[in-house]
């Protein structure tokens, strides 16, 4: 298809048409989105390519608003495992003075139901019922173990005992960086954190500021679609027992209807 370019930018009034030839879209006509920034439309390949040059600076300025809008409108909320997995309530900050962190299954308790398992009489892990490892040793075998079964967040754990040298192990920051690669590809949103730090530091591995960027960008969308994930489950979950709720309460005033109706008779 080949047009001719109008020169400038068509204004919209209404109707849909090509940004750079002006042509109408109709039913025979179907113009196309630029796929970079939804800003404009066009009826073909060629007035597209016409129009790049006038288009370019608007096109990359809208494309890093989307950038800045994905990245800032949502990430507000605390992340899942912020939350205890026992009473499912938010953990204080700082997290580590208000929480300890079970190896036996990776995860993290509030001093709370800690201390309520303790009058209980209960010595084991809160959550799993796990033996509570006694010495560096046992606790590292239980993070391999997890590690073995190809866990995230225990490899990510992992790393970040070499990382500062912690449980009997030699601090080796390159072998930090590569649990940290790994756990990332299992899709730990912390794993992508921390090699971000990494590479902008220039630790355990070379100094990359674009790498850096990257994997801090997408810690921060990973966490975005995580609580829109999260949010969707709890709202399904919701309607789910409502709807629940909804029928038992038609059942009970259909029996309570039915025995009235056998004490008026």
């Amino acid at each position: 298809m080949s047009c001719v370019p109008v020169g400038a930018p068509v204004a919209d009034d209404g109707d849909e048409v090509c940004a750079n030839c002006g042509k109408q879209g109709t039913d025979a006509v179907k113009l196309k989105d630029c796929t970079a920034c939804r800003l404009v439309k066009y009826c073909g390949v060629d007035c597209q390519r016409a129009h790049r040059k006038l288009h370019k600076k608007a096109c990359k300025q809208r494309v890093a608003e989307q950038k800045d809008e994905q990245l800032y409108s949502q990430g507000h909320e605390r992340p899942e495992g912020d939350f205890c997995p026992i009473c499912t309530l938010p953990i204080p900050l700082p997290m580590d003075d208000h929480s300890g962190f079970m190896v036996c299954c990776m995860k993290r308790i509030c001093r709370g139901c800690a201390m309520a398992a303790q009058k209980r009489g209960m010595s084991d892990c809160p959550f799993c019922r796990t033996p509570l490892p006694d010495n560096d040793a046992d606790r590292l075998a239980m993070i391999q173990a997890r590690v073995a079964k190809k866990d995230a967040d225990a490899i990510y754990f992992l790393g970040g005992q070499y990382w500062a040298g912690r449980l009997g192990l030699q601090k080796d920051m390159g072998k930090a960086v590569e649990l940290y690669t790994k756990a990332a590809e299992l899709g730990s949103i912390e794993a992508l954190f921390s090699l971000g730090g990494a590479y902008e530091r220039g630790v355990g591995v070379e100094q990359d500021k674009i790498k850096a960027v990257e994997f801090l960008t997408k810690s921060a969308i990973s966490l975005w679609q995580v609580m829109l994930k999260v949010d969707a489950i709890e709202t399904r979950s919701f309607r789910e027992t409502a709807k629940r709720g909804q029928k038992q309460a038609n059942q009970t005033m259909g029996s309570d209807c039915h025995r009235s109706m056998n004490i008026v008779r």
